[in-house]
């Protein structure tokens, strides 16, 4: 009895539970032995694990526990086994607490922080001035004061002022996010390409700006693959200028791609560049299949002979185009056959600018016979051809023969007429009031008398002394 006493005393209180139970059924074995009665079966068959007990196999001893006089738990203090696990994981880490307190005093500290930072930020600028002088520094250009003055303006023209590549990439950082500006004029500011691609790259990110003016740029082939990049992309831009930048055949393909994916441009300006025949050729395909564009100039340039013929093509296959320049190319006789007939399907066009474009007398009628079954074009510009008052003539009697004819004003500038076309405007100006004609002068007409034989104008002037003294 002292051995069982010493090892109830050794073991933790659930294994010394399962000991009571095997104690008592040795004792109520011997009484069976003895000769007493042996105590009825149970109901149902015992569990593995007496209530209270853990496996064998994951008790361990506590040092506290070994020495119940020092303060180890009794039998009648005994929970279930899972409350006292967790208790007991509460009560053996007691730093956890104070390292998670401490962990979130760090977290609020920090969001404390980052509050002030809050607190500190720059207020919100619209105009870009900040970010302007910032880029200015960065790369190495004075800030343009007359910029910094009328940033907040809904028009801003900074024509001449000699921005240069570098300028330009400044200039372009707080246009990105300018709300204001909503046309903008950099005409003549030597961007080249760089200048060029940096405005481009502004123009997709900004969606305030509607009219653009980039000519005299020089922006070249690199220019021109930027901005046509941009075109393809922006949806705001009504009024782009690009004349003067030295756009030859290479731009031209890239242009006329933008041209059929932008439907958005209603007025595009490509003049005094160096486009050619190629060139003709793909913007005329591209004004075929474009539904935007209503004003087109393409003067100063250099399309003729067949490249002439496939822009006239495209002009007659739009039905959107209302005003067309394309003075001071070289179209000859076969471009403005070639417009003739354009005009026979054309009944969109109002204005059409052909002066300057050695177009022949017999190219003159050609184009008439178009002009004789066209009812909307009211303006029409011939002017500094060498048509002489056959070409004129053609013209005029077409819009006789035409009932239905909308035309109001003929340039024919620096081309002299006869009497004949004299009287033919004035009958033909009868059936249209509204007509008016411009022309180089008629020849024979207020002529000044020719001077007489200087003998002849001595005898006169003696014989009138004569009488006089008489």
């Amino acid at each position: 009895m002292v051995v069982k006493k010493l090892a109830k005393e050794s073991l933790l209180p659930s294994v010394l539970e399962d000991n009571v139970a095997e104690m008592e059924g040795e004792l109520l074995g011997e009484s069976e032995q003895l000769g007493g009665i042996g105590s009825r079966p149970p109901s149902r068959p015992r569990k593995l694990y007496s209530r209270g007990s853990v496996d064998s196999q994951t008790v361990t001893r506590l040092d506290t526990e070994a020495h119940p006089s020092q303060g180890g738990p009794s039998g009648e203090e005994m929970t279930d086994c899972g409350g006292e696990e967790d208790e007991g994981q509460r009560r053996e880490d007691p730093g956890e607490d104070a390292e998670g307190g401490a962990t979130q005093a760090a977290e609020d500290q920090d969001y404390d922080t980052d509050l002030e930072m809050e607190d500190e930020k720059v207020p919100y600028d619209p105009t870009g001035e900040t970010c302007y002088r910032a880029a200015c520094k960065v790369f190495g250009v004075v800030p343009v004061s007359y910029f910094l003055r009328n940033m907040h303006a809904s028009e801003l023209s900074m024509m001449h002022h000699g921005l240069g590549p570098q300028g330009t990439k400044a200039l372009a950082v707080p246009l990105v996010t300018n709300t204001s500006i909503l046309k903008l004029n950099l005409r003549d500011n030597r961007m080249e390409g760089p200048g060029g691609a940096a405005m481009a790259e502004m123009l997709t990110e900004n969606c305030f700006i509607t009219e653009i003016d980039l000519s005299e740029n020089r922006l070249g082939l690199d220019g021109a693959q930027a901005v046509s990049r941009m075109l393809v992309e922006n949806s705001t831009l009504v009024s782009v200028n690009l004349s003067g930048n030295d756009f030859d055949d290479h731009a031209a393909k890239h242009l006329a791609d933008a041209l059929l994916a932008n439907q958005k441009v209603e007025a595009l300006d490509l003049s005094y560049n160096r486009m050619g025949d190629v060139a003709g050729e793909l913007l005329g395909n591209a004004i075929a299949e474009n539904t935007a564009v209503k004003d087109l100039n393409l003067s100063w340039n250099c399309m003729r002979g067949k490249g002439a013929g496939c822009l006239a093509a495209g002009l007659g296959a739009n039905i959107f185009l209302r005003k067309v320049d394309l003075s001071y190319n070289g179209l000859g006789k076969e471009g403005a056959a070639a417009l003739g007939e354009a005009l026979k399907v054309n009944n969109v066009l109002e204005e059409l600018n052909l002066s300057v474009n050695r177009i022949p007398p017999d190219g003159a009628i050609c184009f008439a016979a178009g002009l004789q079954q066209n009812k909307t074009l009211r303006t029409l510009g011939m002017a500094r051809n060498p048509m002489q008052t056959t070409g004129c003539l053609g013209v005029l009697k077409a819009i006789r023969e035409n009932p239905e004819s909308a035309v109001e004003f003929l340039d024919f500038s620096d081309i002299p007429v006869n009497q004949e076309f004299v009287d033919l405007y004035e009958e033909v100006g009868e059936a249209f009031p509204n007509l008016r004609v411009k022309h180089g002068g008629c020849l024979g007409k207020n002529k000044k008398p020719k001077l007489k034989d200087t003998s002849e104008m001595q005898e006169n002037e003696e014989s009138t002394e004569k009488t006089e003294a008489q």
